[in-house]
């Protein structure tokens, strides 16, 4: 040991500088000329072996040319090992920023967040909506330290400023933000009414068909008129014919009531919200020949928070607010989302329309539980009700939208982690997008404080606030569409947030690739009302409104859309929100979570002028934890994202849920009778599962092996740094002796990869041939081809159901050809087109 330390670096420095006071008294003592040029012989020694040093350091590194087209992804890491060395405890990523990042986010600014945001109404398309694409700017423009000092960056899709703006994310060194817009065709609501007929066909009922609001809600008071209680998409018309009731207006409902001998043609539908996407309500009593469609909310589908049972209805209470109408488009989300004049094509102002298949041809309106109660009343069990009459009109244009987006650079900046929510709403919204925003909103001041702070993510985050979502996820269609080429590219993940807070229950819905990131990120964060409970934990809960009177089958329905989840307590995407384009459409690997609503929470008033402030405050999130807690937990999962040297993506969950949902096809193959071959793709998924296993063993090797390298360069970097400084303090002293200034290079100069470059840019490739195989697994289910009769979805694993809409259909390919088609060969087909895509996807994973 003793001799070891001999060779150490101070024994380095004193072999090539002597003491500097023994040399200052040496060269000072009075003496002979000799003396005196014996002096100056050593001093040039000296500054020659010093100046050979710091020649050394230059130029025994590779080349230039062998750096620039090697050596790209070892600076990158080099870049990001070193930054924020400036800090007194080292550089600030991995654990250290998420620790910080978790302080930052807080309840006050939540609520004034959300006070801004639902402060007027904000529909797509409309001035209030454009303010708040503003607004989210200028936060981005606040906490990412932006600068822009030229007029507001609005730019026209396809302009070549909104083209540049995201082809050019990758060259981005600093913060930036912008704001894209798009040009759907929308409508909006002019004139309704709904009338009940009497023998001669004058009226004599007529609906009110607006929300009323008696003043303790002053938002819900002051614009219960501001939007029409109206379908986004619908169309535009006037029909009169006999009532019929659907109960859900599900496709098992139609059914049936057509084997019950009921004839549809020129009736007109009433069926209650649930159990299926509303537009899809329509799409089925269309294609049955009805003239028109009612949908309401039913206190029923309530739970135990009823009048029946005691409570009292909002805004005096919990319950259900009889007047409260939801609003929401009537697009048929399973055919295609986004405008529906440019399917696969983003909707610029000069863009070639199409009428396009997606939206109904004949008109609808939402009613409330007080009109619909005086409707069904009026009919008896089985029987048709009388003639009603609905007018319908709208004016349909092309709108302007805004999406906006602010870009973190990264150290790697062609691998991006997006991070998005919708901003419209069809009113105020403070659920239904707003509270969404706000921990978004929240998330944001976490990154600039990470930022401010020395902190660079290793990858690209870029942040969206999409618009005209509620019409059918509009804006990030478009945008998807616009750059689907650059998305397959670059974006490793997707992050989504819609609604974070209507209730107690955290729902979360992943790819299975991110279903254990999802979980354990919400294992870190604590429950934001119960002490010693994680936000995990949140899952479980189902309110605490409880009461005698509970509808069986509005229990069912809701029990049925919570049974997906896997082992883990993850559910699978379907559609309904802005991950669509990004799973369905182009294959990255996507999630969401936030707290929903149960059968025993306060009366969450979807899509109506009651989701209001007052609402949120003193029912759905009194004192805002909720939403705080939603905002570490997304901001967890994009530090880890956009951190981790190796993607944090469980290939193998996925592997063993391919399984389970083949497993679920097996059995619908028993209950329809059919006979449909699985064998050679239950074999393909289990080579899959062990080529999975193999790049889980690969990917840990990697990552150490790396970690073990940067470890080493670390301290030799640490070494030589010191070395360096006191190199550099002894080369000033003597140059201050010769009477010259000081010019060696300064530490921040100092060349930092100098120490095994070539076994460097071994492990860095190697976890990046790792990180392409992750990244590969979810785009390996796109088929160019699509799914049968809605080819715009291509994901041959996941697809929102046909006749679900929101809930999602696994293996939608095989389960659709036997529950829709009842067609063998078709299924046959569905299996080995599948079957091509796993055994090219164990292909591509294979290490």
């Amino acid at each position: 040991m003793v001799e070891k330390r001999a060779g150490g670096a101070d024994d380095i420095k004193s072999a090539i500088i002597p003491p500097p006071a023994t040399q200052r008294r040496y060269c000072q003592q009075p003496g002979s000329a000799s003396t005196q040029k014996k002096c100056t012989q050593s001093l040039l020694a000296i500054l020659f072996l010093v100046g050979l040093s710091l020649l050394c350091t230059k130029s025994c590194s590779p080349s230039r040319e062998t750096h620039v087209q090697d050596g790209k992804y070892s600076a990158l890491i080099g870049e990001y090992m070193k930054h924020g060395n400036k800090r007194p405890n080292g550089p600030l990523r991995g654990s250290k920023a998420e620790e910080l990042f978790l302080t930052v986010p807080n309840e006050q600014s939540a609520l004034a967040a959300s006070r801004r945001y639902t402060a007027r109404p904000h529909l797509a398309g409309t001035p209030g909506d454009l303010e708040t694409a503003k607004d989210f700017f200028a936060h981005l423009q606040q906490e990412l330290s932006i600068n822009h000092a030229y007029e507001l960056p609005i730019y026209p899709a396809g302009s070549d400023e909104a083209l540049a703006a995201t082809l050019n994310i990758s060259t981005y060194v600093e913060p930036t933000a912008w704001i894209t817009t798009y040009y759907p065709v929308l409508n909006f609501p002019l004139n309704h009414s709904l009338e009940i007929l009497g023998e001669t066909g004058n009226p004599i009922w007529t609906a009110e068909l607006e929300e009323v609001s008696d003043g303790t809600d002053p938002d819900a008071t002051e614009y219960a008129t501001a939007v029409l209680s109206w379908h986004g998409i619908s169309r535009g018309g006037e029909a009169r014919g006999k009532l019929i009731y659907a109960n859900y207006g599900r496709k098992q409902d139609y059914d049936a009531l057509v084997e019950a001998g009921v004839d549809f043609n020129g009736k007109i539908v009433i069926a209650r919200y649930g159990g299926n996407f509303r537009g899809l309500k329509v799409k089925r009593a269309q294609e049955l020949g009805a003239a028109a469609v009612l949908i309401y909310s039913d206190p029923r589908d309530d739970g135990t928070v009823t009048t029946e049972n005691g409570y009292l209805p909002y805004p005096h209470g919990p319950a259900r607010n009889p007047a409260s109408v939801q609003r929401g488009s009537v697009q048929f989300l399973s055919l295609y989302p986004g405008d529906p004049s440019t399917p696969d094509h983003p909707a610029y102002e000069n863009s070639t329309r199409v009428e396009g298949d997606s939206k109904p041809t004949i008109p609808s309106l939402p009613i409330s539980w007080i009109n619909a109660e005086v409707l069904l009343n009026q009919i008896a069990d089985g029987e048709e009700g009388p003639t009603v009459r609905l007018v319908n009109n709208v004016e349909e244009k092309v709108t302007p939208i805004w999406n906006t987006f602010g870009v973190i650079p990264g150290h790697i900046k062609d691998e991006v982690v997006v991070l998005g929510n919708h901003r419209d709403a069809w009113v105020l919204g403070a659920a239904d997008p707003s509270s969404g925003t706000v921990s978004v909103h929240e998330a944001i001041r976490g990154f600039g404080t990470l930022l401010r702070n020395g902190w660079k993510p290793l990858r690209t985050i870029l942040i969206a606030s999409w618009d005209g979502e509620e019409y059918g996820l509009v804006g990030s269609t478009e945008w998807g569409e616009d750059f689907a080429d650059w998305i397959r590219e670059h974006v490793v993940a997707y992050i989504n947030l819609d609604t974070s807070v209507s209730g107690s229950h955290l729902k979360a819905s992943a790819s299975p690739l991110l279903a254990h990131l999802l979980r354990s990120t919400a294992e870190q964060i604590p429950h934001p009302t119960s002490e010693g409970r994680s936000l995990w934990d949140a899952r479980l809960d189902k309110g605490e409104l409880f009461g005698e009177n509970l509808d069986a089958e509005a229990t069912a329905v809701h029990e049925e859309m919570e049974s997906a989840a896997d082992n883990i307590g993850i559910n699978p995407l379907g559609s309904g929100s802005d991950y669509t384009v990004f799973l369905q459409y182009i294959g990255v690997a996507s999630s969401e979570a936030g707290f929903s609503s149960t059968l025993h929470d306060p009366v969450y008033h979807y899509h109506s002028v009651f989701d209001s402030q007052r609402w949120q405050e003193v029912y759905g999130d009194p004192g805002f934890s909720r939403h705080v807690a939603i905002a570490k937990h997304i901001g967890l999962q994009v530090l880890r994202l956009s951190g981790d040297i190796v993607l944090p993506f469980n290939t193998t969950h996925y592997s063993l849920e391919l399984q389970s949902y083949l497993d679920r096809v097996e059995q619908l193959i028993v209950t329809s009778s059919l006979e449909v071959d699985l064998t050679s793709l239950r074999q393909s998924i289990r080579a899959l599962q062990a080529a999975s296993v193999r790049l889980d063993t690969e990917k840990v090797a990697a990552e150490i092996k790396l970690r073990k390298i940067l470890g080493k360069l670390k301290k030799r970097q640490t070494l030589r740094r010191k070395l360096y400084r006191k190199l550099r303090k002894g080369i000033c002293k003597l140059m201050k002796y010769i009477g010259k200034e000081c010019k060696a290079p300064k530490d921040g100069e100092f060349t930092y990869f100098t120490f095994s470059r070539r076994r460097l840019l071994k492990a860095i490739k190697r976890v990046q041939a790792v990180n392409h195989k992750l990244i590969a697994f979810e785009r390996g289910f796109i088929s160019k081809e699509g799914i049968k009769d809605r080819e715009w979805y291509k994901h041959l694993g996941v697809a929102p159901g046909k006749w679900l809409g929101y809930g999602a259909t696994t293996l939608p390919g095989i389960t659709e050809a036997i529950t829709m088609d009842g067609d063998a060969l078709a299924a046959g087909r569905e299996v080995e087109r599948l079957k091509i895509h796993i055994d090219n996807l164990t292909e591509s994973i294979s290490v």
